[in-house]
C-alpha cells in the first residue's frame, strides 16, 4: 500500500510535536479563541456538542463530529472550492511532567497531491500554535 492511503478513509496526514507545556495548557490553548484562529481560522468557535457547525471567514466550513474534554477534537473540514470533506482531529497527550505531545491528524483527502498540500499546512500551523504557546 502507497504511504498516506489507507483501506477506508482514502488518503491521510498526521503531523505531531511534543511541546514543553502540560497537556491541559496545550488544550486550554488550542480551544481558546487564539488557538482556534491559529489551526482553524478567525472569529470561530469549536463547540464541544456533536453537528454543531461553522465556517471561518476564509470559507472553511465543517461540524463537531467529538469533542472529548483535554483528549481530542474531531471535525470534519471542507474549503469552499474543495468539493469533499476531510476529517479533521486535534488530539493531545501527556508525555511526561510538563510535556505533550499535539497531533493534527486529517483523513479522507482525495489523492496524494491534496495530502502533500495538507502536509505542509498542518505543518506550518503546528509551528504557529508552539511559537504561541512559548
Amino acid at each position: 500500500m502507497t504511504v498516506g492511503r489507507t483501506k477506508d478513509a482514502g488518503w491521510q496526514i498526521g503531523v505531531s510535536k511534543t511541546i514543553g507545556r502540560s497537556a491541559e495548557e496545550v488544550w486550554d490553548f488550542i480551544t481558546s479563541a487564539e488557538g482556534v484562529a491559529i489551526w482553524l481560522g478567525e472569529g470561530v468557535t469549536v463547540h464541544p456538542e456533536p453537528g454543531v457547525g461553522y465556517e471561518t471567514a476564509d470559507g472553511i466550513s465543517g461540524e463537531t463530529r467529538s469533542f472529548r474534554e483535554l483528549d481530542r477534537i474531531r471535525l470534519t473540514w471542507r474549503p469552499a472550492d474543495w468539493p469533499h470533506e476531510t476529517t479533521l482531529q486535534l488530539a493531545v497527550r501527556a508525555s511526561g511532567p510538563g510535556k505533550a505531545m499535539l497531533r493534527i491528524h486529517q483523513e479522507r483527502l482525495a489523492n496524494a497531491a491534496e495530502r502533500e498540500q495538507q502536509r505542509r499546512h498542518w505543518q506550518a500551523v503546528l509551528t504557529e500554535l508552539i511559537d504561541a504557546l512559548a
